[in-house]
């Protein structure tokens, strides 16, 4: 194990994927000699040259659609979108092209790429460099979303995108790429579609994403101190939705506060409440409760954005609201 932060857990990844397999190569906006715009692909470019790690024009449909086709041909591309806000451009390529061609090829094409884009409020971006746009992606049958909170978690399963043999959406929370964290050095591979209890508890479950999870996990220490045990869960897979482990939890705390930054109506978090109002109806003693992002623009001002963002303090209400 060697401590690292996430931005570096990402670096590590891609360096060990593209030693690995020549297959791999890196394209996007300022990913080269720059070094990506948060630093995530600094280096990798004096190591393995223009040809695997390339600066691309501005144009969002052109990385996404050579990767689409360099997939296809038998390449593993990680394509990177400097903000996932600006998928948008690029949508048709993603969720019309990548994410249907094996089924319209009968199972015959696979599509071995992955889509990094980073993500959250917190920087005072404003609101077109803020967004949390997971759960478009979860719409889209076809597209694997996995959205880690930890550095081992960032490296584990990136390596795992890379060698899976479907387009995976990775999505950094712009705001945890300075979190340190132990990681295992050398090979490290995390399952795709496994959620993780970062922490046990009995009185209710907290189900959160991202820099959600930090969230959660500071505000089951403070909890603890009022006598309520709060068990946090990080999906970290979108899609596929690993429900056992979450529905375990919940059979156990009978109760689920459920966090995330995008925004609330039709957000993730809805999905997830779907889900579980379904399957862990009768384990319930109380409301699914849901903490998320107001239906609206992010703020540019400081107290404004703090405000959208869900906070420690929220997470107790919620919790409290549920456990009274």
């Amino acid at each position: 194990m060697t401590t690292m932060n996430f931005g570096q857990a990402i670096n590590d990844a891609l360096r060990l994927e593209m030693e690995r397999d020549s297959k791999v190569y890196i394209a996007g906006e300022d990913v080269g000699v720059f070094g990506g715009c948060f630093g995530v692909t600094q280096g990798l470019l004096a190591k393995f040259g223009d040809k695997r790690v390339r600066d691309t024009p501005i144009t969002e449909s052109a990385i996404i659609g050579t990767a689409v086709g360099a997939a296809a041909a038998g390449m593993r591309p990680v394509a990177e979108i400097m903000f996932v806000d600006f998928i948008g451009v690029c949508m048709d390529q993603l969720y019309n092209q990548a994410a249907k061609m094996k089924y319209m090829f009968g199972g015959k094409a696979r599509i071995p790429m992955v889509l990094r884009a980073a993500c959250g409020a917190g920087i005072g971006a404003a609101a077109q460099h803020s967004q949390c746009l997971e759960s478009w992606f979860m719409h889209v049958p076809g597209l694997k979303v996995v959205m880690p909170s930890t550095p081992a978690d960032a490296k584990g399963l990136l390596m795992a995108s890379i060698r899976d043999d479907n387009p995976v959406v990775f999505l950094e929370h712009k705001m945890l790429y300075g979190v340190e964290g132990e990681v295992p050095e050398g090979e490290y591979l995390l399952p795709i579609g496994k959620a993780d209890v970062k922490k046990e508890g009995t009185d209710v479950t907290i189900l959160a994403t991202a820099r959600m999870v930090h969230f959660a996990l500071e505000a089951a220490d403070k909890l603890a101190a009022d006598g309520v045990s709060a068990e946090v869960v990080d999906p970290r897979t979108l899609s596929p939705f690993d429900e056992e482990t979450v529905l375990e939890s919940v059979k156990k705390t009978h109760r689920l506060v459920i966090v995330t930054e995008d925004v609330k109506f039709a957000g993730s978090s809805a999905e997830m409440a779907a889900i579980m109002a379904e399957k862990a109806f009768d384990y319930l003693d109380a409301p699914i409760t849901r903490v998320a992002a107001p239906f609206c623009p992010v703020p540019f001002a400081k107290p404004l954005e703090d405000a959208y963002v869900p906070s420690v303090a929220k997470i107790i209400e919620a919790v409290k609201s549920v456990t009274a």
